[in-house]
């Protein structure tokens, strides 16, 4: 691992999650809740997305709504900005993908008009902050 790698991981991430925390404050000063803990319930999927095909294929990540993982909801906000307590592991999936290793798909599930994250957070969030539009996932029942 390069030092260059390292550093800007820990860029990356300090400037995901100062978006985070300054998303924060503004719900806050706006005497809105902030979205802390945004928990899908999985019953509440649509038919049209209990529809939908089943298998590998690439989602937008603008579809990705929410997440099955009630520990998971505390390391991310809505947006999938991660708290510092994700910080290891995200700058890990952040050097992995920037050597060029292929990560594997996400696990979601149907959740409303979106889908609800299973497993992968930690890359959904890497994703987001570098850009990316879409993202492989394995699309399971709802």
């Amino acid at each position: 691992m390069s030092t260059w790698m390292q550093t800007e991981a820990e860029r990356a991430f300090d400037k995901a999650s100062r978006a985070r925390r300054r998303a924060r404050m503004i719900c806050r000063l706006r005497r809105r809740g902030c979205g802390c803990g945004f928990q899908l319930p999985v019953a509440g999927s649509t038919a049209r997305a209990r529809a939908a095909a089943r298998g590998v294929r690439e989602i937008p990540l603008s579809q990705i709504t929410g997440t099955l993982e009630p520990n998971r909801a505390e390391h991310f906000d809505p947006a999938f900005r991660p708290a510092s307590k994700a910080r290891e592991r995200w700058q890990r999936v952040w050097m992995a993908e920037e050597r060029g290793t292929v990560l594997p798909p996400i696990a979601v599930v149907p959740a409303g008009d979106g889908y609800a994250v299973r497993d992968g957070h930690h890359r959904v969030s890497v994703a987001l902050a570098r850009g990316a539009v879409t993202i492989d996932a394995v699309v399971s029942g709802g």
